[in-house]
């Protein structure tokens, strides 16, 4: 593993890499769905009605060519809102309309290092053991063993609550891309909170 000193990556950089394949379809009727639904009955009550939300659907889902993990570099991408609890901010987790950023942290800090800011799911599996959502460990038995060829520097962490999925597409994606493509990734295993 490349062992770098953490900084604090909280800001977006302007140039983003775009994406290939389209990630939703019908995004222009999903906005609308949301813009007249769920988000115009919370301006009008200004109470979050899960039961107004939409979610995306999509009839083919996105595939890429395959890889051999044994000679690949893996990204691990989680949405637990995993963050250096010394030296970066947490994720707003409790803004009702969710954080699209994303914070980097080395592929070998030490778990007591990260805190979790992340208010849609209980915390109380992921403080008695972190791999269950940030499984670095295993991964890196992995590697030892041949099964993966190597770990990406970075560990790539958001806060998974995020209703806007246009938001996602548009700012969440490309910032996840830009490191991918940094970091020559040929794989990722996104581990969802």
């Amino acid at each position: 593993m490349i062992a770098r000193k953490p900084e604090n990556r909280t800001k977006t950089p302007r140039k983003r890499p775009t994406t290939e394949m389209e990630i939703i379809e019908n995004p222009k009727e999903w906005v609308k769905s949301f813009q007249e639904g769920w988000l115009a009955k919370i301006k009008k009550t200004g109470k979050f009605d899960w039961r107004q939300y939409i979610s995306p659907k999509n009839s083919n889902a996105p595939a890429g060519k395959k890889v051999d993990l044994s000679k690949s570099r893996l990204m691990l991408i989680s949405t637990a809102g995993g963050y250096l609890h010394d030296s970066q901010k947490p994720f707003k987790a409790s803004n009702p309309f969710g954080d699209y950023s994303i914070r980097l942290f080395p592929s070998d800090t030490p778990f007591e290092a990260l805190s979790y800011a992340h208010d849609h799911y209980d915390h109380q599996y992921v403080d008695a053991d972190p791999q269950v959502l940030l499984p670095l460990r295993h991964l890196g038995d992995m590697v030892s063993e041949g099964i993966i060829g190597e770990m990406a520097p970075d560990v790539v962490s958001f806060s998974g609550y995020q209703p806007n999925v246009i938001r996602v597409v548009k700012e969440l994606i490309p910032a996840i891309l830009e490191v991918a493509l940094r970091d020559q990734v040929n794989a990722v295993l996104l581990v969802p909170a």
